[in-house]
């Protein structure tokens, strides 16, 4: 399949292969495995916390792996929302208010949600929340400017 056969004729949840295609990460750094739902202002990702995870520290996911899930949650929903565009890098701005409750362990499933605050031109600021077993592990706002660089395939 081919990125222009297209996302637009799959339905959700985007796997791993569809994922790949909206993100400009690539193995092993890529920390969604799924997108379950995106709107305008929503978005819903997982990811199976896995051992041969970059950010698996004691057993555990870390800090900084929960969040770099939620900056490609959000470029998930980019990608997703300007399917068939060249994928565009983005970068963190800022991160605030950031509360860490527990960190996932090795095997749970961790979703993501993203809330959009606002989005103007090339910035998008939004509320982040993770779960795992349902419970809220970690909460932030984030900011990420889009740059104007593609990725190359």
């Amino acid at each position: 399949m081919t990125a222009q056969k297209t996302l637009s004729q799959l339905q959700f949840p985007y796997k791993e292969n569809e994922i790949l295609m909206l993100i400009p990460q690539r193995p092993p750094f890529v920390m969604v495995d799924e997108l379950v739902y995106c709107d305008d202002t929503h978005t819903l990702c997982t990811l199976n916390i896995k051992n041969n995870n970059i950010f698996i520290e004691n057993e555990h996911f870390s800090e900084v792996g929960i969040l770099e899930n939620i900056a490609q949650s959000c470029a998930v929903r980019l990608g997703y929302l300007n399917i068939n565009q060249p994928v565009k890098i983005g970068m963190v701005a800022s991160i605030s208010n950031f509360e860490l409750f527990e960190l996932p362990k090795v095997d749970e499933k961790i979703s993501t949600e993203i809330i959009i605050d606002e989005s103007f031109m090339n910035v998008i600021m939004f509320k982040a929340t993770v779960k795992s077993k349902n419970t809220i592990i970690a909460t932030c706002n984030m900011k990420v400017i889009l740059t104007d660089i593609d990725i190359e395939e």
